[in-house]
């Protein structure tokens, strides 16, 4: 069955905390929507504040392909003539072919928010629909608040849809604003609609009890053909039905139509396109489309997906635009170092023994705090390493880092370095930085470059501290993850100490070292087998 999409990321989705776009923003995600095939996209409410009345301002010079660009707004006050409503009026001046208008459905919102009668109620919804239906525009009304109403006087709660249709709305959308219903009892409600009415039965539900999606499949089950939801569940409060689930799930587990299965390889790229201009990281664990959706970090799992991958995955990752990963840690058995190892062709140039000891050495670095599914670059070091383990090409012999206060009040930072070569020869370089982390760098990389000009290419691009364990206060152990780019390819290491400064030195060594292998062994196999720095991510 074809079921219409209908996505609020632009409006419903901008009320969640934190969630900001700009106008910008919101011209763009249309557009990436547009091509995702979505039926109708909310971009906002014209009457409500100057960001929207700019967006579809602008939004009238968009070419979309497929979707029907949808303006939202409510019902005329109570106190004005529906043809000198403003907010009314401006659903009529945004020139969308869709609107979306919300009405009251609970009597008890019709009494305390609007201080009116259930009379005077309908007339809004049946005045409002009706004049917007005068201009040509298709009509979708959201009744909010309908479950709740419905359980508190079902009588009512149907007029008000009574009062939609017979003004011509073209949907009718039962919302659990509150987002209070379980699945049973919205799937009894919804049944009881769909024998009362012709019209397109739509479904929006809020998050606030965890069963958004599986409400919003609940209502297609029992014969709603329109889903209303948010790209990545944003939202207010708990965040609305999470659209890309509702997607996945109706287009993979139930055999109906969306966005169509040759779109929906699209969808990872369109969320995490959608969280990058939210500037919110999307969440790993966010099915279908998260970066952990398809993640196997015990050993049983990979074992068992080395043979077959749907043991532990209940669809193919492809499907969603997804990828399999295996994680190594603490918990990684020797099928995850053979998956790594094959899967970049590694596979017969460790030995039984080697790849043993290779596994025993993650463990031991996971336990003492090291984190390599986010370091990809210490674990392409450690599996050098173990190709290469005469090549160890240089060792840290002192360092020191001293810190003064200025006259003018600021700080300043020397550090000093010695290192030994793997032939023996010994190097040292002095810095002034700024700060500890700065000084160190400058004075690893100046020793280094005497040998490895090439080392004066590499930048630290980001730098994280967790800290492990607080019970011991200030002499916690910390973890340092730091992210490096020569210009062509980035990767992080990670390091571990009580000493804050040591940690950022350990990573800092092992991300040039892991560039010096890179020069140093520079075989053609070896790099092709690598060249992929997403191993532990």
């Amino acid at each position: 069955m074809r079921i219409l999409t209908f996505d609020t990321t632009l409006r419903d989705g901008t009320q969640g905390e934190n969630v900001s776009y700009s106008v910008d923003d919101k011209l763009s995600i249309a557009m990436k929507l547009d091509d995702l095939g979505i039926d109708y996209i909310e971009g906002g409410w014209p009457g409500s504040n100057p960001k929207d009345k700019e967006f579809f301002a602008r939004a009238k010079g968009l070419k979309l392909h497929h979707a029907r660009m949808t303006a939202f707004g409510s019902t005329r006050l109570a106190r004005n003539p529906v043809e000198k409503d403003a907010s009314v009026n401006a659903l009529v001046e945004a020139e969308t072919p869709a609107v979306a208008i919300f009405g009251k459905s609970w009597d008890l919102h019709v009494h305390r928010a609007l201080g009116i009668t259930e009379d005077e109620n309908l007339k809004l919804i049946s005045e409002t629909v009706a004049y917007l239906k005068k201009f040509g525009r298709e009509v979708i009304y959201d009744a909010e608040h309908w479950f709740d109403g419905f359980k508190a006087n079902p009588s009512y709660a149907l007029q008000t849809l009574e009062a939609a249709a017979k003004a011509g709305a073209d949907a009718l959308v039962l919302c659990d604003t509150n987002g209070g219903t379980l699945p049973h009892q919205l799937a009894e409600i919804v049944l009881e609609v769909r024998k009362r009415f012709d019209k397109i039965v739509g479904i929006h539900c809020h998050n606030d009890s965890d069963v958004a999606v599986a409400n919003t499949l609940a209502a297609v089950e029992c014969g709603a053909t329109h889903v209303q939801g948010c790209m990545n569940g944003y939202g207010e409060r708990c965040g609305n039905a999470n659209l890309a689930s509702v997607i996945a799930n109706l287009e993979l587990k139930l055999g109906h139509t969306t966005i169509g299965v040759e779109k929906l390889g699209q969808l990872t790229q369109v969320c995490r396109y959608l969280a990058e201009l939210a500037n919110l990281p999307l969440a790993n664990n966010q099915p279908y489309v998260g970066k952990s959706a398809f993640a196997h970090k015990g050993g049983v799992h990979v074992s068992a997906i080395l043979k077959d991958s749907s043991t532990y995955e209940h669809i193919d990752p492809k499907a969603t635009g997804n990828r399999q990963r295996v994680l190594l840690s603490d918990l990684s058995g020797r099928g995850n170092i053979i998956y790594k190892l094959e899967e970049r062709g590694l596979g017969e140039k460790l030995s039984p023994e080697a790849r043993r000891e290779l596994l025993e050495r993650i463990k031991d670095l996971e336990y003492e705090g090291y984190d390599l599914e986010a370091a990809e670059g210490t674990f392409e070091l450690l599996v050098r390493e173990a190709l290469r383990p005469s090549a160890h090409l240089f060792d840290v012999t002192n360092y020191e880092v001293a810190t003064r206060s200025t006259p003018s009040g600021k700080s300043a930072t020397t550090a000093s370095v010695i290192i030994k070569m793997m032939d023996g020869e010994t190097l040292s370089a002095s810095a002034l930085g700024d700060g500890p982390v700065n000084s160190l760098d400058l004075s690893l990389r100046q020793c280094l470059s005497h040998r490895y000009p090439e080392i004066a290419q590499v930048r630290l691009t980001d730098y994280k501290v967790r800290v492990l364990d607080s019970k011991p206060g200030t002499a916690s152990k910390v973890r340092v993850l730091v992210e490096w780019s020569d210009f062509k390819r980035s990767w992080a290491t990670v390091g571990v100490s009580e000493n804050i400064i040591e940690a950022s030195f350990k990573a800092m060594c092992d991300a040039l070292r892991l560039e010096l292998m890179r020069l140093h062994d520079s075989t053609e196999d070896l790099d092709a087998a690598l060249k992929d720095y997403s191993w532990g991510v």
